[in-house]
């Protein structure tokens, strides 16, 4: 087997390679993509089997759908241990590439799960909608701004007909004009494509089992729960709910030492997105669930709102965690879970 390690870039990447079998070695810098590719399709037609070690990193989609087409094995790692690895303060490109081949020859390579093809894709799905709402709001915004200078405070209800005919029959200066004018047409532009990407969100969310049935716990949407289940890929990867805590990011930082005990703001080092929809999910659940009403404001009165609310998405994350690994939904869980009775 030829094992390769591949610090890859944007635009190059510095291979290292040896032959398991014959204890040949070699380095080599490849520019993408003809060259690469010519590359990799020359150790194919030569009969080699390939293993190739990269970090993770991003515009790298093309190079693994290659790899994989090549029936290529692709080992994806974690930067940061990978790095915690190296002792030597000596750092390029030659360097990191014989690092990554070393720690694959010895087994220590550091590898990471990976999802699918399609789920990486549908991925794209939730985060594209998420996207376009995002800007939509900041077109609503200004046009929110416009109608205030103008004495009109309508607050949601200027989305509203009425409200839009208000906006639109403003007199206002002709730069000002043409700016409402034009940012209108945005809006009415990003709300077809928002609604299909929504009824898109919807299907696929019927099409997966373990989707709907996180479904049934309150505030959770068909949004919410796919974007779960893409991001955490399978139960099985976690032993336990903190695990999945510390996975999205919803746990706090640590510096500890001897008697000194300091505790941060949370990590922020899982899925951006997820941790985003839990939160809106879980102010939703507090507001249906009287229990975690009344935890919501207990927090929120002794510490702060928004601990308040990075609380009850952790909780939430945590019960969708162990709704999915047993196969429950919500009703299985009050009557089975840890705080039935």
């Amino acid at each position: 087997m030829l094992i390769i390690g591949c610090d890859y870039h944007p635009s190059v990447q510095q291979i290292a390679w040896a032959d398991a079998a014959t204890g040949e070695c070699g380095e080599r810098r490849l520019t993408h993509c003809a060259e690469a590719e010519q590359f990799y399709r020359d150790l194919k037609q030569k009969g080699f089997r390939v293993r190739v070690g990269l970090e993770a990193t991003g515009h790298s989609r093309w190079f693994e759908r290659l790899l994989a087409e090549l029936n290529f094995e692709v080992w994806i790692g974690d930067p940061a241990q990978i790095r915690a690895k190296q002792v030597r303060k000596q750092k390029n490109d030659r360097r990191d590439a014989a690092h990554l081949l070393k720690l694959m020859l010895e087994n220590h390579f550091p590898r990471l799960w990976v999802p699918t093809s399609e789920d990486r894709d549908v991925r794209q799905l939730v985060l594209h909608r998420h996207r376009l709402v995002q800007m939509r709001t900041r077109v609503m915004n200004q046009l929110q701004a416009i109608a205030m200078n103008e004495g009109v405070r309508r607050k949601r209800g200027l989305w509203t007909r009425q409200g839009r005919a208000q906006l639109e029959g403003l007199q206002l200066p002709p730069w000002t004009s043409r700016r409402r004018q034009e940012l209108l047409e945005v809006l009415d532009r990003f709300n077809p494509s928002i609604d299909e990407l929504t009824k898109a969100i919807e299907q696929e969310a019927q099409r997966r089992p373990e989707v709907e049935r996180l479904q049934t716990h309150p505030g959770v949407g068909p949004i919410t729960a796919l974007a779960y289940v893409l991001v955490v890929g399978t139960p099985e990867r976690f032993d336990c709910g903190k695990q999945v805590a510390s996975y999205l990011g919803l746990i706090p930082c640590e510096d500890s030492s001897a008697d000194h005990w300091r505790l941060g703001h949370i990590s922020k080092q899982g899925n951006a997105l997820l941790r985003f929809l839990l939160v809106q999910s879980a102010l939703s659940a507090a507001h249906l669930e009287e229990e975690w009403r009344r935890k919501y404001v207990h927090l929120s009165m002794r510490r702060h709102h928004a601990i308040a609310k990075i609380a009850i998405a952790r909780k939430l994350a945590v019960r969708l965690f162990w709704m999915w690994r047993r196969g429950w939904d919500y009703e299985q869980l009050k009557k089975f879970g840890a705080n039935a009775g």
